[in-house]
């Protein structure tokens, strides 16, 4: 074990018992990347809300902004980016995007937890982990580093791990799912209660995966956490979200609550992205993969629907207007096609009294999407 020296320092960590799970806002959130051809935007004209207490899930493919936008909570956005617009509002907090400084530093971590995508390289490889662990306590001026240990091994405990022996090794000591582990004990120790996880299951085999969702969740709950995921796995967030956005091109296309999102998904993309999920039972050849690629940051388009070039619904207007997002049974949906069918079906809603389950925006009846129930229902089945 790492030795604890006294500290005698009176600045002391947000313990902070009462704290409550806080609340957060995202709004406009825009972030631009510097590049020979200009600024070109990563994340554009996000808005989104976190619940307090909530698991909030973002998927979407690979360059879709996802953890651009997971940094931006922490005002993280590193050079040649930047945060070109709008807010991060965190309770008890404020506008993230304005802090600076010692001020900034200090919400990382207190306010903030996170566990980055690729848990190895946020460790020091010649420092064991204890080590590690007391260099984050006399940063943040804690004023009891045993008592910091101490609560680093209950947490690492209830994580199944031996805490002790944990905190002597280094990082090539242990397996992957060991350092994702350690990944958020770190995000938590110094009592965080709003923790961002980045692809918590990369490249890790089925068995600890099942694990470490079981881990989140658990963990979750007893400390009263507002969560957020990234991920591109939907069965991750199927298994472990409240609430789902979905992203494609630096924009949330599609959000709502997860079950509603997956079991009866409104945006093209939404359904493009469940129709790929590979079927375990039945015609395997009912998943098909989405045409095209999605675009880089060099090809975003600037005018549009972003996914108009893979789009099967796409129309004219897509190449010259963005889609506004439109509300439709608590979700938010930004899509031309969804729109006009929204507009079509409160009219004949209308002009039939109001009847229910006369047909969804996009013509389809109103029953739920068999694919995606079965990825709200079932995702993770294999891990059974």
């Amino acid at each position: 074990m790492p030795s604890t020296p006294s500290d005698t320092r009176e600045d002391s960590p947000p313990d902070a018992p009462g704290r409550t799970a806080p609340g957060v806002r995202i709004g406009g959130l825009s972030v631009v990347y510097r590049t020979p051809a200009g600024e070109l935007p990563a994340v554009r004209g996000i808005d989104l809300e976190l619940p307090p207490g909530t698991i909030t899930g973002v998927v979407g493919e690979s360059g879709s902004g996802k953890s651009t936008l997971a940094l931006s909570l922490l005002n993280a956005v590193q050079p040649p980016g930047r945060i070109s617009a709008g807010s991060v509002q965190i309770d008890g907090l404020g506008d993230v995007v304005t802090l600076r400084g010692e001020e900034l530093r200090r919400a990382r971590g207190r306010h903030v937890g996170y566990v980055f995508q690729a848990a190895q390289n946020s460790l020091n490889p010649l420092k064991p982990v204890g080590r590690q662990l007391l260099d984050l306590g006399r940063s943040h001026g804690v004023a009891d580093l045993r008592a910091l240990v101490r609560e680093a091994r209950d947490l690492l405990g209830r994580m199944g791990l031996d805490g002790a022996r944990v905190l002597d090794s280094h990082q090539h000591e242990l397996s992957g799912g060991m350092r994702q582990r350690v990944g958020i004990m770190f995000a938590l120790v110094l009592n965080a209660h709003l923790v961002v996880l980045d692809e918590p299951t990369t490249a890790l085999d089925m068995i600890t995966q099942a694990t470490i969702l079981r881990i989140i969740r658990e963990v979750h709950e007893e400390r009263g956490l507002t969560t957020l995921v990234i991920t591109h796995d939907l069965g991750v967030v199927a298994e472990v979200a409240d609430r789902l956005a979905v992203m494609y091109g630096g924009r949330v296309v599609e959000q709502g609550p997860t079950r509603q999102v997956l079991g009866d998904p409104l945006h093209p993309y939404t359904r493009g992205l469940i129709r790929a999920i590979p079927r375990l039972v039945g015609d395997i050849g009912e998943a098909t993969a989405l045409p095209g690629r999605p675009p880089t940051l060099a090809t975003i388009p600037a005018a549009g629907c972003v996914f108009r070039e893979r789009c099967p619904l796409r129309m004219d207007l897509c190449a010259t207007q963005e889609p506004p997002t439109v509300a439709h049974g608590g979700r938010l949906v930004a899509c031309h096609a969804v729109e006009g069918g929204i507009r079509e079906e409160r009219a004949g809603a209308g002009n039939h009294g109001g009847q229910d389950g006369a047909g969804g925006p996009d013509g389809r009846d109103g029953a739920e999407d068999p694919d995606g129930r079965a990825v709200a229902a079932g995702a993770r089945e294999e891990q059974a």
